[in-house]
């Protein structure tokens, strides 16, 4: 056999089983090293996603409450016999743990359809629920459309943020420049038909990038200290006296 023919013959004989395991093995490892590189990707995406969205929703439910806040106002408009009256405006925030509670009236209602009876005032209520399915803890907002005499019940209930670790609530008191956890405008004992200078919003979540949780603080001037009485001189001057005592 020439020396040409064994060559051709050694070309065509092909791979040992021993240079296949390597080859196996080797594509393995490059397929373990990809997958490995892959899957912590799409776990870092999954994470930063869900971070997002933690940070987008308290920014979200810190955000309305603050636009709803700067609306808030009082009214001393009310007919001459009690018995008559249909509506009662408020601003009560209870110190409760861990989510306060607040209830207030304000001019922060937007009209969807048209020709409905409605105006931009309504009652606004933001407290903490159970969630039926984990547990957890939610902040609910409830909006009654309508302003009548139970400024802390009524209207529908949605929930702005879920996985909550506290609410914290402050007020700032104009006559003192103290800031008190408890404010009732409905109360002679209390702030009565007064509003805080300012609201201090403290709102923790859970989900952080780390054990630790995620907090949003700020504070919220409101615009309309004294009363609505502009239908009334002695309403008026009876509301402004209050606000100055």
């Amino acid at each position: 056999m020439s020396t040409g023919n064994r060559r051709q013959r050694a070309g065509e004989r092909g791979l040992t089983l021993l240079e296949v395991l390597v080859s196996i093995g080797i594509l393995a490892m490059v397929a373990t090293l990809v997958y490995g590189a892959l899957d912590g990707m799409s776990k870092s995406k999954t994470t930063i996603g869900k971070m997002n969205e933690r940070y987008q929703q308290g920014r979200s439910a810190v955000s309305r409450l603050s636009r709803e806040l700067q609306s808030a106002f009082l009214s001393v408009h009310e007919p001459l016999v009690a018995s008559q009256s249909t509506r009662l405006t408020a601003f009560i925030g209870h110190r409760e743990s861990p989510i306060d509670r607040l209830d207030f009236t304000s001019f922060s209602h937007r009209r969807f359809g048209r020709d409905t009876h409605e105006s931009d005032q309504n009652e606004l209520g933001y407290f903490g629920s159970r969630d039926p399915d984990d547990g957890g803890l939610d902040l609910a907002r409830r909006e009654d459309k309508y302003i009548d005499l139970e400024p802390e019940r009524g209207g529908v209930v949605a929930v702005v943020a879920e996985d909550v670790k506290s609410l914290s609530l402050a007020y700032l008191d104009p006559l003192t420049g103290e800031w008190v956890e408890d404010w009732d405008s409905t109360q002679a004992a209390g702030q009565f038909m007064r509003l805080p200078l300012q609201v201090h919003i403290i709102l923790v979540l859970d989900g952080g990038p780390s054990p630790e949780p995620i907090t949003f603080s700020t504070k919220v001037p409101i615009a309309m200290q004294a009363p609505i009485a502009f239908a009334s001189l002695n309403a008026a001057a009876t509301a402004t006296s209050t606000v100055k005592k």
